[in-house]
């Protein structure tokens, strides 16, 4: 049995929706309840169990788990609260760590890109981590677990911490504000016939030449079920394309996507996240392409027009029928 946290949320319904697909229903689902709007994430999902994240500790021992994906967490950027971010993110992974260290059970859990901070010291999961300084709580969150798990002694019998970079993809309708470039770039675009994007405040970058890695989530997928069938050593693992791509390349994907004249207004990036912006971000992947993973990954072009094509217009036509 599999036990997934966050699995409301954009990528566990995701991962909940492939393991599926694979055939695996035994599943023991672990989110908060409190989002409604999370509820359509796992429609004609097939699993045994949901359980509320704050029961899962009184329950857990009524399930014979032998595999955790640990993706629940606290994941937006503009929160400044480390109370909730301890709670969250820190002492419930540790939580989770113990639990599969104590009962042999291998654990992948999610880590995040934004550990790397400003890129100062680049984006290569085999460097020291010690060195990495996020620019935001949620990032101090991801890299405080890291570290903590690195320094223990006992472990479970495998272990992957995974950096997710941008992640876009289905499933993440119910995230308002944190949802990706491209679904917010889609409403725009259907609201305004326009793109806003932020202005470069650098003199070597251009408006628009801010450079992401921008990852289809099934692409994360992929990873992650590799990871789950080969186990590999132990350790942390960038998850992304490892090509970083403008937001101006981004945004004419979508016009192409919806077919749509290309039309991009710069605006100011506002001052309380200026200091905090990153201009670059791109995965190194050797680390687990050594692993053997080779699996062709979509480029951004061609994960916009599946992402577009096949499930944001289609949500939308389905609202309005």
């Amino acid at each position: 049995m599999i036990l997934v946290t966050g699995a409301r949320g954009f990528i566990g319904s995701n991962l909940v929706h492939m393991l599926n697909k694979k055939g695996i229903e035994d599943l023991v689902l672990v989110d908060e309840m409190i989002n409604p709007a999370k509820d359509i994430n796992l429609v004609g999902k097939k699993y045994q169990v949901l359980i509320d994240r704050e029961k899962l500790w009184d329950q857990i021992h009524q399930h014979s788990i032998d595999f955790v994906f640990h993706i629940g967490a606290r994941t937006d950027t503009t929160e400044f609260s480390e109370a909730i971010f301890n709670h969250l993110n820190l002492e419930y992974s540790k939580k989770i760590w113990n639990y599969c260290t104590e009962n042999n059970i291998p654990l992948i859990y999610a880590s995040s890109a934004a550990t790397y901070g400003d890129g100062t010291h680049g984006y290569d999961d085999r460097g020291d981590i010690d060195v990495l300084k996020p620019l935001n709580p949620y990032g101090w969150s991801k890299q405080n677990f890291d570290i903590w798990a690195k320094e223990q002694i006992q472990s479970p019998p495998f272990w992957a911490g995974l950096k997710f970079f941008n992640v876009y993809g289905p499933y993440e309708y119910h995230k308002g504000r944190m949802a990706s470039v491209i679904f917010h770039a889609y409403h725009q675009i259907v609201q305004q016939g326009k793109v806003k994007l932020f202005k470069s405040h650098r003199p070597d970058y251009a408006d628009g030449g801010q450079l992401r890695d921008f990852v289809y989530v099934k692409d994360i997928l992929k990873m992650m079920y590799f990871l789950y069938l080969n186990r590999p050593k132990s350790g942390l693992y960038n998850c992304g394309t490892g090509e970083a791509r403008t937001f101006k390349d981004l945004a004419q994907a979508v016009f192409k996507a919806m077919q749509r004249p290309v039309d991009i207004e710069f605006i100011d990036t506002p001052i309380d996240i200026r200091d905090k912006y990153q201009y670059y971000t791109e995965a190194k992947m050797d680390k687990l392409k050594e692993t053997g993973y080779s699996i062709p990954i979509y480029t951004l072009e061609e994960g916009i027009e599946d992402y577009v094509t096949n499930y944001i217009q289609p949500f939308y036509r389905n609202i309005a029928s």
